[in-house]
């Protein structure tokens, strides 16, 4: 497959909306449904532990599904791949909303993972046809402030649905949303031509994964951003109990904090689109992790200690999760430029990273569950002082 050159010609603004749509799946489809966590396992007769699986082994789906998208869009253009994935999270949405045991979901929420996992791999890859590097680490912080709405209103949501329906309306939600979804990718370009697509038989296309498992500059900053969202979704795993349960939050006010969250990704996000473009996404991608192991060694102290209790933590999560603006468009625009071929598979292994360590922070916050905010300090720390340590060597 020849190399994909940057497009000439700016996209349209439905084409970014939608990007900034696909983009934000995984945020969409966990985040609504938060507050009520601890409804389910009340309703469905599941531990704390088991119920946080939900999102742990979603993220499982997440990861390991943008590993089959990635090869075939490189082989078949992005666009119709989009299309069969949102179908599936259509169908795991369903499944969710019909499900009566917690295994039950668990395993509709892999299925809608699956499905999720398109859009997000391939809206990257688009991002990667479109744009060059720090043009595209300006454009993916662009599309991350429309993204953030999602993570603003989707427990808020979340909460006021709960409030006069059951949980099962949340992922009946989710299934409006994917129908939505699938009308509006319907009439998106494609951005990769055929004369750019990779050639021969399907399995070819998955031999890029050789080389790009053998590519330092994809890697590093990739691990990254694996080592950051490990404690991300650490904290989104853990965040309702201590929140709700712990330190005794209403579902509502639990949403209230969860958005606050959002205002600082936002935030940093607009810094990111200033200077990204001057300062480069390598240096950017560096203070953010910086920002990120600090606020880790935070949030360690505030959870061991209970220093200022409730707030104490929300003044932690809210530096922690802030990083994201910095971190995760630079991450990704960073090693995507170093792929000449395959940016599909490339944008796979990035997601399948990503979203595969959000997955272990998830589990190891579930598997150390002792009724305390305490795992999520501890993974929250470890994860800080890695992406510091891969961002550190990405730039040497």
């Amino acid at each position: 497959m020849s190399s994909v050159t940057a497009h000439r010609e700016p996209a349209s603004i439905r084409t970014l909306a939608t990007l900034a749509i696909l983009l934000g799946f995984a945020s969409i489809s966990t985040d609504l449904f938060l507050p009520a966590l601890p409804s389910m396992a009340a309703d469905l007769k599941a531990p704390q532990g088991q119920l946080e699986l939900v999102v742990s082994t979603y993220l499982f789906g997440f990861g390991f599904g943008q590993l089959l998208w990635g090869p075939v869009s490189d082989r078949f253009g992005r666009r119709g791949p989009i299309l069969i994935g949102v179908l599936v999270f259509v169908l795991g949405s369903a499944g969710c909303a019909l499900a009566t045991e917690a295994w039950h979901v668990i395993l509709w929420r892999i299925v809608q993972a699956l499905g999720a996992s398109a859009g997000v791999a391939l809206a990257r890859a688009m991002v990667r046809d479109l744009y060059e590097r720090d043009r595209a680490a300006k454009v993916m912080s662009g599309l991350m402030m429309v993204m953030a709405i999602a993570p603003l209103v989707g427990p808020t949501v979340g909460a006021q649905i709960l409030a006069f329906a059951s949980w099962q309306a949340i992922f009946w939600t989710l299934v409006a949303l994917g129908i939505g979804v699938v009308m509006a990718v319907a009439v998106l370009p494609e951005s990769l031509p055929a004369e750019q697509r990779s050639e021969g038989a399907i399995w070819r296309a998955f031999l890029d994964y050789g080389q790009h498992f053998r590519n330092r500059a994809l890697l590093l900053p990739a691990a990254a951003l694996g080592f950051y969202y490990m404690g991300a979704f650490g904290g989104i795993a853990g965040a309702p109990f201590a929140f709700i349960e712990y330190y005794g939050l209403s579902p509502q006010a639990y949403a209230l904090v969860f958005a606050s969250g959002v205002f600082g990704l936002l935030l940093t996000n607009a810094i990111n689109v200033r200077l990204v473009v001057h300062l480069g996404s390598q240096r950017m991608l560096l203070i953010g992790a910086i920002g990120a192991a600090l606020s880790g060694a935070l949030f360690f102290v505030v959870t061991l200690t209970g220093w200022q209790g409730a707030i104490g933590l929300i003044a932690a999560s809210f530096l922690f999760m802030a990083m994201n603006g910095l971190i995760t468009a630079n991450a990704v625009a960073g090693a995507l430029a170093g792929v000449r071929q395959g940016a599909g598979s490339a944008s796979a292994v990035v997601g399948a990273i990503q979203y595969g360590s959000g997955m272990v922070g998830a589990a190891l916050v579930s598997g150390m569950a002792n009724g305390t905010p305490v795992p999520m300090g501890v993974v929250t720390v470890l994860s800080g002082i890695g992406c510091l340590i891969c961002a550190w060597l990405a730039r040497k």
